[in-house]
């Protein structure tokens, strides 16, 4: 009986193949976009044009959960990447935060 209950331990703590945890997003950051790039509500803290993706994604998926890669349609040349964060759109080049686009507002380089 031991052994079958161990057993079955085992198998609950072992995920389907494939899956990946998802970190829930934090509550109650605000991110504003603007000109330059993304500023964080009631903080100094800001995210820029320019940045690397590598320092704009990971930030964006611990605060507002996972994005979704759109298709590149009537990009510019040179965005490689679009990531949708619930209507909130960032366009990447290989090395660098590149544009924003949220509704009819935008700013940088987005897909049209």
């Amino acid at each position: 009986m031991r052994l079958a209950a161990f057993a079955l331990l085992l198998l609950a703590g072992c995920g389907a193949a494939g899956t990946v945890p998802t970190t829930p997003a934090r509550q109650g950051v605000t991110f504003v976009p603007d000109a330059n790039g993304l500023g964080v509500a009631g903080r100094s803290t800001r995210i820029d044009f320019g940045r690397s993706p590598s320092g704009v994604i990971p930030v964006m998926e611990r605060e507002v959960g996972q994005g979704r890669d759109k298709p590149l349609a009537n990009c510019p040349s040179g965005v490689v990447r679009v990531v949708d964060y619930a209507g909130l759109e960032l366009s990447f080049s290989d090395e660098r935060f590149v544009g924003w686009r949220q509704d009819d507002a935008s700013a940088g380089q987005t897909c049209a």
